[in-house]
């Protein structure tokens, strides 16, 4: 369910500003964009597992509010960061 450490360091790296940057918005938001993913694929398997759906909506909200935070910043990296993770909004 968890992202490894090498794709978690290449999305540093990919979504990163500068070498070892992991505060930006556009990397957490790249890296919970992965965690959503694994964890919705997790999902069609065990569709009872409401402890860790409760988590996805807790990750999906906290994405939310960084986009957020994002769009009110700096509205030409919130579409890029859109796009770039093929977010729909």
């Amino acid at each position: 369910m968890s992202i490894t450490v090498e794709r978690k360091s290449a999305l540093i790296k990919e979504y990163g500003t500068k070498a070892g940057d992991t505060g930006s918005p556009e990397v957490q938001i790249a890296i919970l964009t992965e965690r959503i993913a694994n964890l919705t694929g997790h999902f069609k398997s065990h569709v009872k597992d409401n402890h860790s759906r409760r988590g996805l909506l807790k990750m999906v909200a906290l994405r939310r509010s960084l986009l957020d935070y994002l769009k009110s910043r700096d509205e030409g990296r919130y579409k890029t960061v859109i796009e770039r993770l093929g977010i729909r909004r």
